[in-house]
């Protein structure tokens, strides 16, 4: 099990202002001039003890955002307190610990990745045609759902979680594998090459657009154009073109 620092958990129920609600009742009712200001951090003290001010997807994109720029293991729960702007005792009133983070957001890459492959299967058409199904596919996923991806392929540590996460991509690497030798076997794509190799081939051109895709520049659709075109066609110049 991987270990988070901290060990804020959610807030009890006794968390009160400075004092306690005895002092403040008391402040209120003797008509001190610091009633304000107590009545001030009490509000200000509720808000940030209370339910934080986000919804699980949108602190899950953060959280993700921080393990990418860190790596997962170097990450502590202070670091994500620090970034969503709420303190760890909030986090956990979405989560129960900084692996269940690591777990949802690999299973939200890992669930569209599976969708691709479902999409490939039950296309109609010719071997090629669900192989091309599954490239594009895997290009938009990776595009539309780029940091939870990166996180997937950066993923090195041997925890339950990410050795789960890990059994999948390899079952995607066999599935996309599987594509290319129906292919070769229809005569789509040459047979005295290893599928094997080709599938991790395919994925590696794939994989590389979490370094450098700048999704102001290209549109994902072209990116997966080109992978095509040099999968199907090469990049030399053909005679007479």
């Amino acid at each position: 099990m991987v270990q988070f620092s901290g060990s804020g958990g959610p807030p009890s129920a006794g968390n009160t202002v400075p004092g306690g609600h005895a002092a403040y009742d008391r402040t209120i009712e003797e008509g001190d001039d610091m009633a304000q200001p107590v009545r001030d951090e009490a509000r200000t003290n509720g808000a940030r003890r209370g339910r934080p001010g986000y919804d699980q997807e949108t602190l899950l994109g953060v959280c993700v955002d921080v393990f990418n720029q860190h790596g997962y293991d170097a990450t502590s729960m202070g670091m994500l307190a620090e970034a969503l702007g709420i303190t760890k005792s909030a986090i956990y009133h979405h989560v129960k610990s900084k692996e269940e983070l690591l777990s949802l957001s690999l299973d939200r890459a890992l669930t569209r990745l599976d969708q691709v492959v479902e999409d490939a299967r039950t296309t109609e058409g010719p071997a090629r045609t669900r192989l091309e199904v599954l490239i594009r596919g895997s290009v938009r996923a990776l595009v539309e759902e780029r940091p939870y991806v990166t996180l997937l392929l950066r993923l090195r540590g041997n925890s339950e979680v990410e050795l789960a996460a890990q059994e999948r991509r390899r079952g995607l690497t066999k599935e996309m594998e599987a594509r290319v030798a129906y292919a070769q076997s229809e005569g789509a794509v040459r047979r005295d090459l290893s599928p094997r190799h080709l599938a991790r081939l395919i994925y590696g051109m794939i994989n590389s657009l979490v370094d450098w895709y700048r999704p102001d520049r290209d549109a994902a659709d072209t990116v997966a154009d080109a992978i095509l075109a040099i999968l199907f066609e090469g990049i030399l110049v053909r005679a007479g073109s």
